[in-house]
């Protein structure tokens, strides 16, 4: 299984290319911050480079610039190339699948923002979008009470 999903800041514009085949891509960079901090230190952060291709490289060139926070899911491509001195480079990037709004446009251009749900998350991948199930008419009588009972098979 060759899953990644980040969540973080791009560190400069997307800039959309296209290969001489006439397929689009782009190449990006996502700063994620490390979930812990050693005692005494700051956060740590990486940066992660992503590559998008098609559709997606499209919308992510249009709809996103540095500093705005972005959702990203896709699979890890390592690869490898023989730079101008004949020393072999090994790559690692992010293959895009699917972006995420993580912010509002608004949010993005203030600093400190924080993630606030699927409130202002918009979905963008190749499958068609369906409404989110709204749960705000419910009340408690919709759920079973469960009997207390020693004999539960877990």
């Amino acid at each position: 299984m060759n899953v990644v999903i980040l969540v973080g800041r791009l560190t400069a514009d997307p800039e959309l290319r296209t290969t001489s085949g006439g397929t689009s891509y782009c190449r990006f960079s996502v700063a994620v911050d490390r979930n812990f901090v050693k005692s005494g230190e700051e956060r740590k952060t990486d940066f992660i480079n992503c590559v998008a291709w098609g559709q997606q490289a499209e919308f992510i060139s249009r709809y996103f610039s540095k500093g705005r926070r972005i959702g990203v899911q896709g699979s890890i491509e390592t690869g490898s190339y023989t730079n101008r001195e004949g020393a072999k480079v090994y790559t690692t990037d992010i293959r895009v699948d699917r972006v995420e709004f993580v912010d509002s446009k608004s949010e993005s251009n203030s600093s400190g923002s924080s993630y606030t749900g699927n409130r202002t998350a918009q979905n963008y991948d190749q499958r068609p979008s369906t409404p989110e199930p709204s749960y705000s008419s419910g009340s408690e009588n919709d759920f079973a009470t469960t009997p207390v009972d020693d004999d539960l098979p877990f």
